[in-house]
């Protein structure tokens, strides 16, 4: 159990927030940059779709949110991806005969 607030003032219901504040973390950009697999995405993504991450991540494939989201999470805590610039992760989605490349990346602003 946690002693996190005892003794002090607690926020609106007693809740304490959860994660870092909004404006503390960095926006992420993904973008769709290749295309490896020949089948047409089964949810329509094609090189060049961009999306922001926080705003769109519902347009985006389930899928491929999901294999992004570790590279995405260590983009957005200050950590780096071997073989990748800093800022910056590639990854692809697991649709087999698809392969859409993917490019996360830091929104500098």
């Amino acid at each position: 159990m946690s002693n996190a607030g005892e003794g002090g003032a607690k926020p609106a219901g007693g809740r304490l927030p959860l994660g870092a504040p909004r404006g503390k973390r960095p926006r992420i950009r993904v973008s769709c940059v290749d295309q490896l697999g020949a089948c047409r995405c089964h949810h329509g993504h094609k090189p060049g779709d961009v999306f922001d991450f926080d705003r769109d991540r519902g347009k985006m494939c389930a899928m491929a949110c999901h294999v992004g989201f570790p590279y995405i999470d260590i983009l957005r805590y200050g950590g780096t991806v071997p073989g990748n610039e800093p800022g910056t992760a590639k990854f692809c989605c697991p649709e087999v005969d698809t392969l859409n490349v993917w490019l996360a990346e830091i929104v500098d602003e």
